[in-house]
């Protein structure tokens, strides 16, 4: 194992992310250089004089006292450092889940080889913190961004402690593919060319969930909506309390309902909450699809939108099942090289109010199977951006739809509860929608804030 771990150490990985330019304006490239410890080991307060060293975990805790150390050799970066993000893996086995996954630092010391250090002689955690990790839960990545600290080629040390008394334990580099992993992004030079393509004609898609309700949120979501042209979605939960004829009449209808023409809306439990979400299909008519359904699809210049009910109970998600089966179909038929897919309940979510929905699963696998890119989804009230994910929810940089949690449109904001591996982006405390211009083969994203807000998370990525 230790013969396999020295060669992991020394593997770099790169890959390319490209930052899109419109009209005539330079992409900038960016490199993604992955590196793996060079050492790494925990010391235990009740095992003074044991070495860890050659161990396949990596423990932090403060009942008994379990410290975690790293350290990683950087070479041959040639461009300059834009970013550096040390990602984590969580052990597969029970009682690896954490309510802290532990205090990272830099450390001054860098000489200590791993086979040496002990309880009794470990080196000092001196350093800046670099940042922490909430609730952890087993296999899983998670990451902690040391862009301050890791700026170029060197060596850096990592020291990681925890405040629990009920400590997280995580994979280390005798591992092999869950080892620790120091991301780090380099490089921005121009290319003459832009790719993915983009028109100034490019279709626009705009929209939140978990909209209207007595409180202001909705108000100041439809003036975002005045400004931005396009087709409007909505993510569910469009009338509170309860969807009625009454709540779509009175907080709808007089803030987004006016952009009701342009609207293509979904279902959320809300509106379920009224027998068969019969105030909702008679509100939106012909644009919220069959009644009995509630599922449809539509094109938008080169791209297949898909918006599908989620409401399982109401309108079965299993595979097998008439919405599965049309939906497989659909995508099937669809000539368009792009797919954007939108529902209510999330796959993927670190809220706190509501756990991540494993009924919509038969869609997102659907989804995935014939290649789309984007699923939106709300139900929890925050904005949340994942990286691209296959239907297990591991990284897939290759085949993996990005997923977005869009729960700002108005209704009060939620908490945030454990952070799920590969969540990119978190904010509840903003209202706003998200901008989707749907380039030829590519999109971009942006979510613009309410007025007087500042917070807002843009991007670019390729369709498959």
């Amino acid at each position: 194992m230790a013969a396999i771990a020295a060669a992991l150490a020394a593997v770099v990985v790169v890959t390319v992310t490209v930052a899109v330019g419109v009209g005539d304006t330079p992409v900038a490239m960016a490199a993604t250089t992955t590196v793996t410890p060079a050492a790494d080991t925990y010391v235990d307060s009740t095992a003074v004089n044991t070495n860890y060293g050659t161990s396949g975990q990596l423990g932090v805790d403060n009942s008994p006292v379990k410290r975690m150390f790293l350290r990683f050799d950087v070479s041959g970066l040639t461009e300059t450092v834009t970013g550096a993000r040390l990602r984590v893996h969580t052990d597969d086995v029970s009682g690896s889940e954490s309510d802290n996954g532990g205090t990272f630092r830099s450390m001054s010391a860098l000489g200590w080889a791993e086979t040496g250090v002990t309880w009794s002689n470990q080196p000092a955690i001196d350093g800046a913190t670099l940042g922490s990790l909430g609730a952890v839960a087993r296999n899983g990545w998670y990451e902690v961004d040391v862009s301050g600290y890791v700026t170029g080629n060197g060596t850096f040390g990592i020291g990681v402690t925890s405040s629990s008394g009920n400590g997280a334990d995580f994979d280390s580099r005798e591992s092999g593919t869950t080892a620790p992993q120091l991301v780090i992004t380099v490089g921005s030079s121009p290319s003459p060319t832009p790719t993915p393509t983009t028109s100034p004609g490019d279709p626009v898609l705009v929209g939140a969930g978990d909209i209207a309700s007595s409180a202001s949120g909705d108000t100041a979501t439809a003036n975002l909506l005045d400004g931005i042209p396009g087709t409007v979605f909505t993510a569910g939960d469009d009338a509170y309390p309860n969807g009625s004829a009454s709540n779509f009449s009175s907080y709808y209808a007089p803030t987004w309902g006016r952009h009701k023409a342009r609207t293509r809306p979904v279902p959320g439990n809300h509106e379920y909450v009224t027998s068969g979400a019969s105030a909702y299909y008679a509100y939106f008519g012909s644009a919220a699809g069959d009644p009995a359904k509630g599922y449809y699809s539509y094109d938008l210049g080169n791209w297949h939108v898909v918006a599908l009910n989620s409401n399982c109970s109401e309108v079965a998600c299993s595979a097998g099942s008439t919405q599965e089966r049309w939906l497989r179909s659909d995508l099937v038929a669809s000539t368009k090289p792009c797919t954007f897919a939108y529902w209510h309940h999330p796959r993927f979510t670190s809220g706190a109010n509501h756990a991540p929905d494993t009924t919509v699963a038969p869609l997102v696998q659907a989804l995935y199977d014939n290649n789309a890119d984007v699923i939106v989804t709300g139900h929890n009230h925050q904005y949340e951006r994942f990286a691209p994910l296959n239907p297990g929810g591991q990284l897939d940089n290759t085949r993996g739809i990005r997923h977005f949690v869009i729960g700002t449109g108005g209704a009060d904001l939620y908490s945030f509860g454990t952070i799920l591996a590969n969540s990119e982006v978190r904010n509840n405390s903003t209202f706003g929608v998200v901008k989707f211009t749907l380039h030829p083969n590519s999109y971009t994203w942006q979510f613009v804030p309410q007025a007087g807000k500042t917070f807002t998370d843009t991007g670019t990525t390729t369709c498959h």
